[in-house]
């Protein structure tokens, strides 16, 4: 991971044995099932160790100015480029460090349902073919007017990037959209739309995002990254915990089924949390690799005990 600027200033056998100064572990939780479920598997972790967890319901907005002053310790919803603004104003003050993705492969795009990919469309650019459009009806559907990315994809229309010049978009809010995904899917439609990873719209509808070499949606093929942001005061006071922080890593599809179980299914969210931990023993091992507990015990061991 790029854990790093504070992890590459102390050895790793220095974090796992130094003592925390803090018991309490202060989240930035917006309204997102992605970072409630997350920061629930964490809390679930760091609790048994010893440690408080709260949880600050607040936009990234705000949560970036309460990690600058010190109202808050933690943020695992760091997405960037959308943030950049925000992130950037903290790292200038010296206020945060960036422990890297804890998501590996988000990315966000043109998508279609899984049976659209395995009949051959697997690239934005096969969009634009004559035969192809008319399966798609020349219409794209998208969230939000004024969002940033239905701003993408209009801008791609006007460009005819990607022979969409006569497309129409159809811009709707995310439930809207989806709503059009799910009708098509019943029926076996083609439908070409803005997707996004993770969300519990990959494993509900088998999504694939395209490869899109004019990179409309971002660079990369529309890469995201979602950062662990972490208060700088707080890191250097609690290399242990910090070291737990660094370690927590998801992948995009086990983030999407998370998100799925609480989000779209209503499972309880610590019923989700416990299950996912429970479920996934050797990744609990790798996030509590060389972390103790606040009193130096052994970290898995500790939170075997509570389950």
């Amino acid at each position: 991971m790029a854990g790093a600027l504070l992890v590459a200033t102390l050895s790793t056998s220095s974090i796992a044995l130094a003592e925390d100064r803090d018991e309490r572990l202060r989240l930035v939780v917006p309204p997102w099932p992605g970072v409630t479920v997350k920061s629930e598997i964490l809390a679930q972790l760091a609790e048994p160790l010893g440690y408080q967890v709260e949880r600050l319901e607040v936009s990234s907005t705000v949560g970036y100015k309460t990690l600058t002053s010190g109202d808050s310790d933690a943020f695992l919803a760091g997405w960037l480029p959308a943030q950049q603004e925000s992130y950037d104003a903290a790292m200038q003050a010296g206020a945060i460090i960036d422990l890297g993705n804890n998501v590996t492969g988000a990315r966000m795009g043109f998508a279609v349902p899984g049976y659209v990919a395995d009949a051959g469309i697997t690239d934005a650019a096969q969009l634009g073919d004559a035969a192809n459009a008319e399966r798609f009806e020349r219409t794209f559907y998208s969230i939000e007017s004024g969002s940033t990315v239905t701003d993408f994809i209009d801008a791609a229309v006007e460009a005819n990037t990607h022979g969409l010049g006569d497309w129409e978009v159809m811009s709707s809010s995310t439930p809207g959209m989806l709503s059009e995904v799910k009708a098509a899917v019943d029926e076996g439609r083609w439908i070409a739309f803005y997707g996004w990873t993770p969300h519990w719209m990959i494993p509900e509808y088998d999504v694939r995002i395209l490869d899109d070499s004019e990179n409309v949606f971002g660079p990369d093929n529309g890469s995201s990254d979602v950062r662990t942001v972490v208060a700088k005061e707080f890191a250097e006071a609690n290399p242990n915990l910090t070291r737990l922080l660094d370690q927590v890593v998801f992948s995009a599809q086990e983030q999407s089924d998370f998100i799925k179980a609480y989000s779209l299914e209503q499972q309880d969210l610590e019923q989700v949390a416990s299950e996912w931990l429970a479920s996934h023993p050797e990744k609990v091992s790798a996030f509590l690799d060389g972390v103790t507990s606040r009193d130096g015990g052994e970290a898995l061991a500790s939170v075997k005990d509570t389950r």
